[in-house]
């Protein structure tokens, strides 16, 4: 899984997984490039400013990388934009607060993705990376919300599940300029959530226990390396053993 001398970009690097993801990047060799609206632009552009959801603000990162690096290997599209509001439940969800969400992850996942293939059809060559989640396979369990303020928002089971069928749109319609394009679906990954949602959800894991974004780095780095060469159109579900029963 060596990513020695590949230009790797990910949105959202100073999340919960992306965090992870750029640490894991940078022990197997990559140049990682992190696009997060809470950067400030730094010299050598391992950070970058970026807006995902701002058209103008994605153009002009992608500039600033092919004028240092002038290449883009991989794209890893882990932003996880929202609104306020995003944990409304069904009935009070806001029809505008619904458009602006898929905007802002499902729309901005396309926009920067069809720039950066724009880039990588002239390489001939490139790994395109989205996340999704099991919830963009299956049905929510809301048992495991009981007793809690929680809930899983309308918008994310619809967004993770467009995003996981545009990656098999485009490991098809990209294949023939030898660009891959895989996403990975995390079950719930462990973040101080209410111990009773910990307590509900565990009970649910084969595994008994929830993830760790430690469980999701490697898996994103082989998708990035010349190991998974042959692989494309697939989505990498690693959840524990959840989707098993």
């Amino acid at each position: 899984m060596n990513l020695t001398n590949k230009v790797i970009v990910i949105t959202g690097g100073n999340g919960l997984i992306g965090k992870e993801i750029v640490k894991e990047i940078s022990i197997c060799g990559g140049i990682c490039v992190n696009l997060d609206i809470t950067n400030k632009t730094n010299r050598g552009f391992s950070n970058i400013e970026c807006d995902i959801t701002n058209p103008d603000s994605i153009d002009n990162a992608l500039q600033l990388i092919l004028k240092k690096y002038n290449k883009i290997d991989g794209l890893i599209n882990n932003a996880y934009p929202r609104t306020e509001d995003w944990g409304n439940k069904f009935e009070d969800i806001n029809y505008s607060s619904w458009q602006k969400n898929v905007d802002s992850q499902l729309n901005s996942c396309f926009y920067i993705t069809q720039q950066v293939i724009k880039i990588m059809k002239k390489q001939k060559n490139g790994s395109i990376l989205n996340m999704a989640s099991i919830y963009g396979m299956l049905g929510p369990d809301f048992s495991v919300y009981e007793k809690t303020s929680m809930t899983m928002p309308a918008a994310y089971s619809a967004i993770k599940g467009g995003i996981i069928n545009f990656t098999r749109y485009l490991s098809s319609y990209l294949g023939k300029y030898n660009i891959r394009s895989n996403s990975i679906s995390p079950g719930g990954i462990y973040n101080e959530q209410n111990i009773l949602f910990i307590e509900n959800y565990i009970k649910r894991v084969p595994l008994g226990r929830m993830g760790l974004p430690s469980d999701i780095a490697p898996a994103v780095i082989f998708l990035m390396s010349d190991s998974s060469s042959y692989i494309t159109g697939q989505n990498l579900v690693i959840d524990g053993g959840w989707t098993s029963i």
